[in-house]
């Protein structure tokens, strides 16, 4: 494997002021995401299934917040499966 090689005016990225802490749009993205579960979106943001539904609400037109409730109702890729013991 070689090294990366970068251009001599390259600037690395400055640490984020917030710590990394996911940003309302971030969050947003997340919720829209077949992929990414409600618990997912709690690891990453501390944030519960309630929580980021009213931050859609308050985010979002009414009727793309009706579209989206609709579509994530009972599915089942945005709560994850938990196994029985």
């Amino acid at each position: 494997m070689t090294d990366r090689k970068f251009p001599d005016d390259f600037i690395p990225a400055a640490p984020r002021p917030d710590k990394g802490s996911l940003t309302t749009s971030e969050i947003v993205a997340m919720a829209w995401d077949d992929e990414t579960s409600f618990d997912d979106i709690q690891t990453q943001s501390g944030l519960s299934e309630g929580e980021v539904i009213k931050i859609m609400r308050s985010h979002m037109q009414p009727s793309s917040f009706r579209m989206w409730r609709k579509r994530v109702s009972g599915r089942a890729s945005k709560h994850k499966v938990k196994l029985k013991d």
